[in-house]
């Protein structure tokens, strides 16, 4: 596998063999297990692993130090030997004491879902604020691993699979310089934050769409479609991480940009994903695929964990051309819309429904109107709701909400000023 070179990752690396071990409790079914196992099959070739073996346990209870049970340990500890193994990788969170038995238990590396994803992140993140967010994951997620497994990850060096990201120095900090480090990158990412704030406040006439759904759904395809730019785009888990904004040229909704977010997976790190700002969501599912149902279930789960799920949201179920009509009739969704990113088809359809949305959303304003402007002050109530008016020097700053489509006739027909040129005025005097 050829590897894109990023600023995380400066050496080719051969593949490491690779046990796949599926875990989960009886209380679910086994052909969840079965999923998510293949799964965990498909992030471990996107991570670059070679895998040898696929095992799994459906367990009446967990053992608490070693997650599985005894039998199973020494079933892997024969079969690491037999197909010269370098790591196994199991489908379930660890601690850092079960971490460490396992280790020594087997024979070999051992990793959890949460550590492999954090490791393709880390090969792939680009920007600056993409790889502090992948460092401050794994530091968070190292961090209670430490509590009687810290003396295993200190054996965690080199090359492969979940060697990444923070490294040796930061595998040799304690627990106090790793909180130190956690600090300092939340910082970092504050000011980011609150940098790309300021943009957005300059550019508040956009309306902010994006676009979310399962890994591999098509999102990048669905942005190059509806804008006609050229994004990274290759079939394979998270084949992009970092948000990609364009703009998306709509005749009857002026100034709309579009944002690719990361692809979302069952068991996600959550701490990974950056709350966004989104006037509108486009949720953007599989269609083809005989799991999408569970996909929209993990999908909206995980809005609700980052409070996305009272946003307006259009469910685009992508890739029609390889699915059979049989599966349209199992959608529930509304409002929803039915396309081939690829194939072009049914983009126009969607371009349609996104405006309709958007006429439908509620803007923000905040203006100043001089003194000898006021009469436009009753002008503004009769196009919304007036939240807040402050006397300032010349005139009033004002905060409106203005229903999209009245927003418009707002700005063809007032002057609207800059809300820093408000402050300005405010200030002013």
């Amino acid at each position: 596998m050829t590897e894109k070179q990023g600023s995380m990752q400066t050496l080719d690396l051969k593949k490491e063999t690779v046990i796949a071990v599926g875990f989960e409790l009886k209380s679910k079914s086994l052909d969840r297990l079965k999923l998510d196992l293949s799964e965990l099959e498909q992030l471990i070739e996107s991570a670059g692993g070679d895998i040898v073996a696929s095992v799994y346990q459906h367990a009446e209870k967990i053992q608490p130090a070693t997650l599985l049970g005894e039998g199973k340990v020494k079933e892997l500890k024969e079969l690491a030997a037999n197909v010269k193994a370098d790591i196994v990788i199991i489908d379930h969170q660890l601690t850092g004491v079960q971490n460490r038995n396992l280790e020594e238990m087997i024979g070999v590396k051992v990793l959890d879902r949460s550590q492999l994803i954090l490791d393709i992140f880390a090969r792939r993140a680009q920007t600056k604020e993409g790889k502090l967010q992948v460092e401050l994951a794994q530091l968070m997620d190292q961090l209670p691993r430490m509590v009687g497994g810290w003396h295993g990850s200190l054996s965690r060096q080199g090359a492969g699979i979940g060697a990444r990201g923070p490294g040796e120095k930061a595998l040799e900090m304690d627990r106090r310089r790793i909180r130190e480090r956690i600090s300092s990158i939340k910082k970092q990412l504050e000011k980011v934050k609150k940098h790309r704030h300021e943009i957005r406040r300059s550019r508040s006439e956009a309306i902010q769409v994006a676009l979310i759904g399962y890994t591999n759904a098509g999102k990048s395809s669905l942005l190059k479609a509806l804008t006609k730019s050229e994004p990274y785009i290759e079939d394979q888990l998270f084949a992009t991480l970092d948000p990609l904004t364009r703009k998306l040229h709509l005749e009857q909704a002026p100034n709309v940009v579009l944002t690719d977010t990361v692809g979302f997976i069952q068991k996600l790190p959550t701490h990974l994903i950056e709350a966004f700002e989104a006037d509108l969501i486009l949720h953007v599912i599989d269609l083809s695929s005989t799991d999408f149902e569970l996909h929209i279930e993990v999908v909206e789960k995980l809005s609700e964990e980052f409070n996305w799920q009272n946003k307006p949201t259009i469910y685009v179920f992508n890739k029609k051309d390889l699915a059979p009509i049989s599966a349209q009739f199992k959608i529930k969704q509304r409002p929803f819309a039915v396309v081939s990113a690829l194939a072009d088809e049914g983009i126009e359809a969607l371009k349609t429904k996104i405006v309709a949305e958007i006429h439908s959303i509620s803007k923000e304003i905040e203006v100043f109107i001089p003194y000898e402007d006021e009469y436009k002050i009753y002008e503004l109530t009769k196009l919304g709701r007036i939240d807040s008016k402050h006397d300032v020097s010349y005139g009033y700053n004002i905060k409106a909400i203005l229903p999209f489509r009245n927003y418009l006739i707002w700005q063809n027909q007032f002057q609207q000023n800059d809300p820093a040129n408000s402050q300005k005025k405010s200030t002013e005097g």
